[in-house]
């Protein structure tokens, strides 16, 4: 009797725990990591292309280049878990992209240095979170990204617009 109630005790607790303190299943980290480098490819080259700043114009290029890299470890250990390898992006920064076609100038500058600052706050708390807690492979994966996207984030919060 003593170890049914123990059980079920042990049972609740685990349910109390919020599921925002465990990390992301391997798939869906690898996949969403994929589709975000995708997604910054992307913004990337159309900053590089329109930003109104060379700073802003640089940030782009440099998008572009750390996500095509941070992918390719992605994509390896994508490919490890067995896990399918996505070309789009992820669907707030599809709507970012259809956004930021309409703006020119230090508009443009402006909206791409405040989603960038807001992705990269959420891609950090995501990645510390599968660093901590997560599998070997996708934990690995996120402490070697880290560096960078707090590299991206201190750019985009020094653009000056």
């Amino acid at each position: 009797m003593n170890k049914r109630v123990l059980s079920a005790a042990a049972t609740i607790s685990l349910l109390a725990i919020p599921a925002t303190l465990f990390a992301a299943p391997a798939s869906k980290f690898l996949g969403d990591a994929i589709k975000g480098d995708n997604s910054e490819m992307t913004l990337g080259a159309l900053a590089a292309k329109r930003g109104a700043s060379s700073e802003v114009r640089a940030f782009g290029r440099m998008l572009q280049v750390d996500h095509a890299k941070a992918k390719t470890s992605a994509v390896v250990a994508a490919r490890r878990e067995r896990v399918s390898v996505s070309s789009g992006m992820m669907p707030e920064a599809s709507a970012e992209f259809s956004k930021l076609q309409h703006l020119s100038g230090r508009a443009f500058d402006r909206e791409f240095a405040r989603y960038m600052v807001e992705d990269h706050q959420k891609d950090i708390a995501e990645f510390r979170k599968q660093e901590r807690t997560g599998d070997r492979v996708t934990a690995l994966l996120a402490r070697q990204t880290l560096p960078h996207l707090r590299k991206h984030l201190a750019t985009a919060q020094g653009i000056r617009t």
